[in-house]
């Protein structure tokens, strides 16, 4: 059986690269690049959401269908709803990739940001 010796004062050290590495910078790129994907995703799907909503309109101008002004706040409540919970789990799961999750969180909110 081999021992190696174990460097403590590396394994203790919150400012070595090792240490931020792994605790600070892989958490906040992953966090950044889920951050600035939500956002992009996010204008997306309120393009289409808009598109469909004026086709909505067009087909009610013409007599096609028929559109409560009621119906359709539910069915914007509904989507504000989901949008919120796809965003409380992605931020409640990069709080589990370090200890703290701090800096996972932060760096979604600042690819959020960018996005």
């Amino acid at each position: 059986m081999s021992t190696q010796p174990v460097d403590a004062a590396a394994s203790n050290d919150i400012f070595s690269s090792t240490f931020l590495m792994g605790n600070v910078g892989a958490p906040f790129v992953i966090g950044l690049a889920v951050g600035y994907f939500a956002k992009k995703m996010l204008r997306t799907v309120l393009f289409l959401g808009g598109a469909a909503i004026v086709l909505l309109f067009v087909a009610e101008y013409y007599d096609v269908i028929s559109i409560t002004d009621a119906k359709l706040q539910e069915v914007a409540s509904a989507a504000t709803e989901a949008a919120k919970s796809s965003g409380g789990m992605l931020v409640q799961r990069l709080t589990g990739i370090t200890s703290k999750g701090v800096s996972g969180v932060g760096g979604f909110f600042v690819g959020f940001k960018l996005g």
